[in-house]
């Protein structure tokens, strides 16, 4: 599915995203946050990111965040996305928004 972000610069842009229902953080990937420039800002507190089965992901910590107004489906949020290495997608919305917007997502 595509949503449309807007950043805290004004800019709106089209971004492909996924609801990951595993995912704990909603989540930027990195290429897309430099590729479209983006601004970032430092989380107060990094932290590090761990698979499902304990293993460390490839990310060594996450240190950054992407404060943005996500529009998906008519469903407008404010939210703060980490910024990450992943891949196939731009975005990956977690599992509190699947909770949230389930009964339309069906």
């Amino acid at each position: 599915m595509y949503s449309i972000i807007k950043t805290k610069d004004g800019r709106k842009l089209k971004v492909k995203a996924l609801i990951d229902s595993g995912c704990t953080n909603t989540t930027i990937a990195r290429k897309t946050v430099e590729e479209k420039g983006i601004p970032t800002k430092s989380l107060p507190k990094p932290f590090d990111v761990y698979n499902s089965d304990r293993s460390r992901n490839g990310e060594k910590t996450i240190k950054e965040f992407v404060p943005l107004e996500i529009n998906s489906n008519r469903h407008i949020k404010q939210i703060d996305a980490v910024v990450s290495e992943i891949k196939k997608t731009d975005l990956f919305l977690e599992h509190n928004w699947l909770v949230e917007h389930n009964p339309e997502v069906d």
